[in-house]
């Protein structure tokens, strides 16, 4: 579902794209640039200070949503998805200034775990908030393949993170539109804010699934004994 916010605003960053950098001079300030990020990437601090406000993002069909009900399960931070904010039950979006409003008494709260985009103004107001950025960067083709499975699996059960009743071809339809369009218009965005931000930040630029599964065994091993 989060496609169509998706899709709506890359399409905004083609060309000069003032919404993005808006956004960015709004919420962001510029740190040090870094190297690429390998397969997982976790700042100094990781180790140091327990995550309390945690943004999980990235591209359509990445498992998303599952890898952050597994922090929420291991930490024990209250999780927040942004589909089942920003759309109601059946597939209808909320008005925007009431996403909005919803948004903005989340970033109030001392924990939480908010997994999605939303929408690049309250993505990068998000971003700048939370004290670790999980970035799910995986090969495009594992995105498109992923997204194929969603739709599969949501012929019999609603996939993790959206409303009930949810249009599973539509937005299936809509996750293949935007896959592309997020990679060449989104993708670099995310990743030169996570480089920027891991010498501020805690931060994990996921590439591969084996990264993913590899990141939450070791929270588990972070977080044993601790809650």
């Amino acid at each position: 579902l989060s496609s169509r916010s998706m899709q709506s605003d890359a399409q905004h960053i083609v060309g000069e794209g003032p919404l993005f950098r808006y956004a960015l001079r709004a919420t962001l300030h510029k740190g040090p640039s870094t190297q690429a990020l390998g397969v997982m990437k976790s700042n100094s601090v990781s180790g140091e200070t327990k995550m309390r406000r945690v943004a999980v993002f990235g591209n359509a069909g990445g498992g998303k949503s599952t890898l952050a009900r597994q922090l929420a399960e291991i930490t024990h931070l209250p999780l927040h998805s942004l589909d089942t904010i920003k759309y109601k039950p059946g597939g209808g979006e909320v008005p925007h200034n009431e996403y909005l409003q919803i948004h903005s008494e989340l970033l109030r709260g001392d924990e939480w775990i908010i997994d999605g985009f939303g929408c690049v103004p309250s993505a990068w107001e998000r971003f700048a908030v939370a004290d670790t950025l999980i970035y799910v960067d995986l090969p495009l083709v594992t995105h498109y393949a992923w997204v194929t499975k969603r739709f599969v699996k949501g012929l019999v059960v609603t996939p993790e993170g959206w409303p009930e009743n949810s249009p599973m071809w539509s937005s299936t339809i809509n996750s293949y539109r935007v896959l592309r369009l997020c990679h060449e218009k989104l993708t670099p965005r995310y990743r030169q804010l996570v480089a920027e931000q891991a010498t501020h930040k805690r931060v994990h630029h996921l590439r591969l699934p084996k990264a993913m599964k590899a990141f939450v065994q070791a929270i588990t091993d972070e977080y044993s004994g601790i809650r």
